[in-house]
């Protein structure tokens, strides 16, 4: 682009500031990642892994701001009050990029119109998992038979209603016939604490979170949704392998900024996070903790979550299921 051309445009309007910054290296000053859930949260760990290496990597300053509430629509609209100039983005689980809009019919943001779509981060399927002195059953046929032997009486844990393991579950059940009730927690905590406890007899926990129980034989394991083993689990088989096909479900998470990101910022934006996200001490830290490292494409993620929001609202349509 040459000076007269410039010229032209800052002749033309304000959009010439912002198509010029978007030519300098990004981040070229301080940015801010809104994470609308609490500290400790998933989509918080992933967030500061990356913006720590986001820091590292330009000397700018990188930091995580948590806004949570409402199942991630407080922060949403935080971020879509912001300006498209790179130095405000949301980084979000599957709740806040695509079930809300499946669960939520007033919900205030849209998922797609509303954001710069950047990337999916990462993603980490789920697990079923069992109460060992509660369910007799070691693989999912036998699991299958034995909830509809308990008549309706089976009951089962989540991390609260929408959440991906409640809608994972619900899911389950339309595909298998197999009715239970849900309860619904506040956290995945307290779920797989009353897993553990009894109170309930299975669950479709985070392969991070419930690995390490399933380690020790506080839970048992009956298949993960993933489309392949995983290392962190080696010998629990995918629901495919199990006998359950065109069963694949991940939780997953995304990056993206305010609706109206110049596309050559946005490209500057996501190749620096793609390259922290993928870097080896980054890319390590996070496949320990049980995720997969995807950094998709703009284009990629904007078809993914489209599939995604036409998914889970066929699930929440089939099964009745109605927001909090």
């Amino acid at each position: 682009m040459n000076r007269r051309h410039l010229l032209g445009l800052a002749a033309g309007g304000l959009a010439a500031p912002v198509l010029l910054r978007a030519q300098e290296g990004w981040p070229s000053k301080p940015v801010t990642i809104i994470v609308p859930f609490t500290p400790g949260s998933s989509s918080d760990i992933v967030a500061r892994a990356l913006a720590q290496q986001l820091q590292a990597g330009s000397g700018k300053g990188v930091v995580v701001e948590n806004r949570p509430g409402a199942t991630g629509e407080i922060g949403a609209r935080v971020v879509i009050r912001g300006t498209p100039d790179g130095t405000m983005l949301m980084h979000a689980p599957i709740s806040t990029w695509a079930i809300n809009a499946a669960l939520r019919p007033n919900l205030s943001y849209d998922p797609a119109r509303d954001f710069t779509g950047l990337m999916q981060t990462v993603r980490t399927p789920n697990v079923l998992v069992v109460n060992p002195q509660k369910v007799p059953a070691t693989d999912l046929p036998g699991f299958v038979a034995w909830v509809k032997s308990q008549n309706g009486a089976a009951a089962y844990s989540s991390s609260g209603v929408g959440s991906s393991d409640h809608l994972t579950a619900e899911m389950f059940k339309q595909r298998t016939g197999a009715e239970a009730s849900h309860v619904p927690y506040s956290g995945g905590g307290p779920a797989t604490t009353d897993l553990i406890a009894g109170n309930v007899q299975f669950s479709f926990q985070n392969l991070g979170s419930i690995a390490p129980h399933i380690r020790d034989g506080r839970v048992r394991a009956i298949f993960l949704t993933g489309d392949a083993r995983s290392p962190v689990l080696p010998e629990t088989p995918t629901a495919a392998e199990s006998g359950l096909s065109d069963f694949v479900v991940y939780s997953w998470q995304a990056l993206g900024g305010p609706a109206g990101m110049p596309a050559p910022l946005a490209e500057q934006v996501h190749a620096a996070c793609a390259a922290a996200l993928r870097h080896p001490e980054t890319s390590k830290r996070l496949v320990d903790l049980g995720f997969d490292v995807v950094a998709s494409t703009p284009t990629g993620f904007a078809a993914f979550q489209k599939g995604e929001i036409a998914r889970w609202k066929q699930v929440v349509q089939q099964g009745r299921i109605a927001p909090e």
